[in-house]
């Protein structure tokens, strides 16, 4: 009989209650729970913390994702950094980074441009990685290196409470911000 009422009281506390106070927290967070979007010209072009998948050279490109951006699947790759397979993909993607980044040297490119997050839906670069794309951009839009520079550093966040991570500039947001200048 005491298994059966703590059980009771477990599935009540913790089926229960606890969901609960955490949809309640949820509620106070920008976007309500419901995750932070972004927008651009009136609609929603995605979400702040969720990575989106940018390939046109006139643009900022993403981390690569080992779920293709599906936040449905959120997941890593599970290869080892010694798998044939997970080297082959890397491979192509430093080659194609190469390809449309012309000037940059393989040794010069950030890990995170040719790697996934563990997460595979990672919204943040380096500014090192945005950084290396400005002359790209630059060239394909027509538009002074400084200027892009100047918005790399403008969305570039710093650390969690200065100390806490490293500094980093979201993708989307640095991309709609592209597309404003005029």
């Amino acid at each position: 009989m005491p298994a059966l009422k703590l059980s009771l009281v477990l599935v009540l506390v913790l089926a229960g209650l606890y969901p609960l106070l955490i949809a309640g927290v949820a509620k106070m967070a920008p976007g309500k729970g419901d995750g932070e979007t972004v927008t651009f010209n009136g609609r929603v072009v995605g979400y702040a913390n969720i990575g989106q998948k940018f390939t046109a050279d006139k643009y900022f490109w993403s981390r690569p994702s080992a779920v293709d951006y599906n936040a449905a699947g959120s997941a890593g790759s599970n290869k080892g950094p010694s798998n044939p397979d997970y080297l082959k993909i890397v491979q192509e993607r430093i080659d194609t980074f190469l390809a449309h980044n012309p000037g940059v040297q393989k040794d010069d490119i950030p890990a995170e441009l040719v790697t996934a997050s563990g997460s595979g839906l990672d919204p943040d670069l380096s500014p090192a990685a945005a950084e290396i794309q400005i002359p790209r951009i630059a060239k394909v839009r027509g538009i002074p290196e400084d200027h892009i520079k100047g918005l790399v550093k403008e969305y570039t966040k710093g650390p969690l409470l200065g100390i806490l991570g490293p500094s980093r500039v979201n993708v989307l947001q640095l991309n709609i911000a592209l597309e404003n200048l005029k």
